[in-house]
């Protein structure tokens, strides 16, 4: 956790949500260096999230930048990701559905892969009727839609 607040208040909302490496006590203008030193010394991936102007250079600079959706307009333009409401936790939610996300995609890639795999060369062959071919591959994008479509049933709390 980097914050500009002091160490004892910082500690302390650390350990209420989990978080076990604190950095308080750094200026706004410092922010951005500090998460630059973390991606490039210590080769991590960085989230910032962030409500206030002086937040914009540390979460254009971070991997991916969380704007509060109550904060300045500045933010909400710099960050990638816009949290709605003023609850810490939908960070973690959205790192679960973002993670869930790329899970889908990646099963996704791999059945297309296989399908189209053993579908294309042998409707290219002439194995298989054309009509028949463009109804394989209408089904195969069906399976993939539903597939994502299982995501609405991701209960993330």
């Amino acid at each position: 956790m980097l914050t500009g607040d002091n160490e004892k208040t910082a500690n302390a909302v650390a350990k209420k949500v989990g978080i076990n490496r604190v950095i308080a006590n750094v200026l706004p203008q410092e922010k951005a260096a500090v998460i630059k030193e973390l991606q490039s010394k210590e080769n991590k991936v960085v989230a910032m999230v962030g409500d206030g102007i002086n937040d914009a250079p540390a979460l254009a600079q971070a991997d991916i930048g969380i704007a509060i959706g109550s904060g300045s307009d500045i933010a909400k333009e710099t960050g990638g990701i816009i949290l709605i409401k003023d609850d810490i936790m939908d960070v973690a939610r959205a790192i679960k559905l973002s993670r869930a996300t790329m899970r889908k995609i990646r099963q996704n890639l791999f059945w297309a892969l296989i399908y189209n795999s053993g579908g294309i060369p042998i409707a290219a062959l002439g194995l298989i009727s054309p009509i028949f071919a463009a109804v394989a591959m209408a089904l195969s994008s069906i399976s993939v839609i539903a597939n994502s479509s299982l995501l609405k049933r991701l209960k993330i709390s």
